[in-house]
């Protein structure tokens, strides 16, 4: 059986007042979304981990996001106790979201050391292994290459069972396959520069592939998601491919080659959104608030389908 549609709205764009911010949680919820998702940078927004406790105050039902916190932010001990006590406060409505990191403006501005992309990618293993054994509730003795535990008393125990949901953005093939095999959500992300005199980045129906090839047997296990970073809803097809090209700066007849935009009728990007369930088991997605409305229109048509 393919995993049902859900869609979320993420906190993304021109900083908000508190009371904006409010009303678009509780908006996000009344609407149907699934999930209210905050992102992790050192810009104009609020920080994610307060801003989702506040949320969980404010909402009975959405669940609770991170796409994605950045594991140089936070040792793991830390994240591990704010994620479980998070899930505690919010009745069990927490999916843990981790990613590298990859923004270098990110580590400018708070002069953090930004490693290698081996480093990067060696420390955020280590963290969703002291995560994963923290949320089981055992205490958790660990010694990596990067971070060492001794004896971390797991506390507060976590509500969901076996343990809040982990999603591992990411978007080279060491770090998807490592999300494949360990995470319980994949973010594929298709954020890539061209370089001239390289070959183009992989497809996203590559990436996809490389998920399956890493998960093997747990694939039916796994959940994929993608950020949509274009969603245009018109009768006019070629109006919006031609909007969402130029703004990419593609062909048009590239738009749709990949499940982070989405152009054309509600029915038509149902039809979309199905084949690449189908194509590559894509079944989540996160929208940008600025979007919320067109959104809606969505989400009351496809989600929990």
């Amino acid at each position: 059986m393919p995993r049902k549609f859900r869609f979320g709205l993420r906190d993304s764009g021109d900083p908000l007042q508190v009371q904006q911010w409010r009303d678009l949680v509780r908006k996000a919820e009344d609407l149907g979304f699934s999930t209210f998702v905050v992102q992790d940078h050192f810009d104009h927004q609020f920080a994610p981990l307060t801003a989702l406790t506040l949320a969980a105050e404010l909402t009975s039902s959405i669940r609770l996001a991170s796409i994605v916190l950045d594991n140089d932010f936070r040792h793991p001990a830390t994240l591990a106790k704010e994620a479980a006590t998070l899930d505690v406060f919010s009745g069990g409505r927490i999916e843990l979201g981790l990613g590298a990191g990859w923004r270098s403006a990110d580590y400018e501005a708070s002069g953090l050391q930004f490693r290698s992309p081996r480093e990067r990618y060696e420390r955020l293993t280590e963290t969703v292994h002291i995560c994963k054994t923290f949320f089981s509730g055992q205490p958790v003795t660990f010694e990596g290459q990067h971070f060492r535990v001794d004896h971390l008393e797991a506390s507060p125990k976590v509500l969901q069972q076996p343990r809040p949901p982990i999603l591992v953005g990411a978007r080279k093939k060491r770090l998807i396959s490592f999300a494949a095999r360990e995470a319980d959500i994949v973010s594929i992300s298709v954020l890539h520069e061209d370089t001239p005199g390289l070959p183009p980045p992989p497809s996203f129906t590559e990436k996809a592939q490389w998920v399956r090839q890493a998960a093997g047997e747990r694939i039916g296990e796994l959940e994929i998601q993608v950020n949509v970073s274009n969603l245009v809803i018109t009768d006019n097809l070629q109006e919006g491919l031609d909007q969402v090209a130029t703004r990419l700066g593609i062909p048009p007849n590239a738009v749709l080659d990949s499940p982070t935009n989405l152009v054309g009728s509600v029915a038509a990007i149902v039809d979309q959104i199905d084949g690449w369930r189908e194509k590559c088991g894509v079944s989540y997605f996160v929208i940008g608030r600025r979007l919320i409305d067109s959104a809606s229109r969505l989400v009351a048509r496809a989600g929990g389908r």
